[in-house]
């Protein structure tokens, strides 16, 4: 069973466990899920998957599935081979859709052990080729009895002036700051030069977020710098690795976080 979250044209949120999708901005369910932690220890992912380009994806991705509660897929491509392979899979599923392509929907997805209770989509349109990027932004239970926030954010590419580029993360702040328990930001930002790489820093100080130091670090870098994130607060750090696949050009950051 898997629930799916995208958009239409407008930020919308699709979240069911079978078609036909009910649809609005954000969406909630009345059930209270299980905590997505195992006793206090969370396992988080974040890989851009190049659309399922590359033959090899499907093994990349049930390892990342099998080893981690939490997976942010950025490029996600729900075509019928992934949606086949989601049907195949006993994990729960979010995608915040940034924009279609031969009726086929792109964007942001999550694939975690547990249902999460809450989740918005939104979107920002590329200033230079129109195509929207997309944003998740989703709570999931603790056994802490907190609830962890996650936002798994794909940024926009294409913007000289940066102003989309900013506003994309600006969505983000008032969920942010009126969240009182753990915060994970991720995905793939973007942040090819040192002008974009400066409004996540920034944003990140404001908002207390911590970003994640790797013991082995192969992100993608363009210009020198990463092009992929994960920011946290409230939870303990326990390690954290980027190594190489060639299941994509990206390769996935994998952490490991403690309940505080």
């Amino acid at each position: 069973m898997y629930v799916i979250s995208t958009f239409n044209g407008q930020p919308e949120i699709m979240m069911s466990e079978q078609p036909p999708f009910f649809v609005s901005q954000c969406s909630s369910q009345s059930s209270k899920s299980a905590p997505i932690d195992r006793q206090g220890k969370l396992n988080v992912a974040v890989w851009n998957i190049y659309k399922q380009q590359k033959i090899d994806w499907q093994p990349v991705l049930t390892e990342l599935t099998q080893q981690n509660d939490l997976v942010l897929l950025q490029e996600a491509k729900l075509n019928s081979t992934f949606v086949q392979y989601l049907d195949d899979h006993q994990f729960h599923v979010l995608m915040a859709k940034g924009f279609k392509l031969m009726n086929v929907p792109m964007g942001v997805m999550n694939l975690s052990t547990q249902p999460a209770n809450e989740a918005c989509a939104y979107q920002t349109t590329e200033p230079l080729i129109r195509f929207a990027k997309s944003t998740l932004v989703s709570r999931y239970p603790l056994s802490s009895g907190e609830q962890l926030l996650v936002i798994n954010l794909h940024g926009v590419n294409f913007d000289v002036r940066l102003s989309s580029f900013e506003a994309q993360f600006k969505q983000i702040l008032h969920k942010v700051t009126m969240h009182r328990g753990p915060v994970i930001l991720a995905g793939d930002f973007n942040t090819w030069r040192e002008g974009r790489m400066n409004i996540v820093t920034q944003l990140a100080q404001g908002l207390r977020l911590e970003e994640a130091h790797y013991k082995v670090d192969f992100r993608k870098r363009v210009f020198g710098l990463p092009l992929d994130h994960l920011y946290y607060r409230g939870l303990h750090l326990t390690g954290a690795n980027s190594d190489k696949t060639t299941a994509s050009d990206h390769n996935p950051i994998q952490t490991q976080f403690e309940l505080r």
